[in-house]
């Protein structure tokens, strides 16, 4: 942010510039940009809100891969983001950038792997004099993936313009869910097996 619109034009993901690649006019260095973009915000205020939700949902993630495949998970996620977009409009010129894809793919590990855990959360101004709402994660995350699929499909047809990747979030959240499947708990009647007494 602090170094300007040329620096963040440069690193930011720019759907025409993959589709001008993939016609053989535009350099190889255009696939940095699905990775740097993830790391880019356009404001102090989309860089705390997505660290929010990292901080809220994301070490519980952590904690069942384990930190190496976290991180491979998490840009799987991203990459599953940005591809969403991308295909809503190949010829977009508009920059996409920020980790939201990323993170919506741990919104959508976190609704499988931890569905009954509760998430407080602050609703004003009830928050203000009775404290946090406990809220089922399976309610809140499944409210937040209806919002952005109506966002997104509220995107189909239209003229590319700035503002929230809607197709991002949900591409990364589906990604997310696909790829946490080998890491949920098997449950059902444990089997034991016994041994005679001498």
């Amino acid at each position: 942010m602090l170094l300007g619109d040329p620096f963040t034009l440069t690193f930011s993901f720019v759907p025409v510039e993959l589709t001008a690649l993939l016609l053989g006019r535009a350099p190889i260095d255009v696939l940095l940009t699905i990775f740097t973009a993830m790391f880019l915000h356009a404001s102090l205020g989309h860089l705390l809100g997505n660290m929010l939700f990292l901080w809220v949902f994301g070490d519980n993630v952590e904690h069942r891969l384990g930190a190496a495949l976290y991180l491979v998970f998490y840009l799987l996620s991203g990459i599953a983001a940005t591809f969403a977009q991308y295909l809503l409009d190949p010829l977009s010129p508009i920059p996409n950038l920020g980790a939201s894809g990323a993170i919506s793919g741990v919104l959508g590990a976190y609704l499988l792997l931890f569905p009954a855990n509760e998430v407080r959360v602050f609703v004003w101004p009830y928050s203000l004099f009775f404290g946090a709402i406990p809220i089922p994660a399976a309610v809140m995350l499944g409210l937040w993936f209806l919002i952005q699929l109506w966002g997104g499909l509220g995107q189909l047809g239209a003229v590319s313009s700035g503002g929230v990747a809607f197709w991002a979030h949900v591409g990364g959240f589906v990604a997310g869910l696909a790829l946490a499947l080998p890491f949920r708990e098997r449950r059902g009647p444990r089997r034991f097996t016994t041994f005679p007494r001498y």
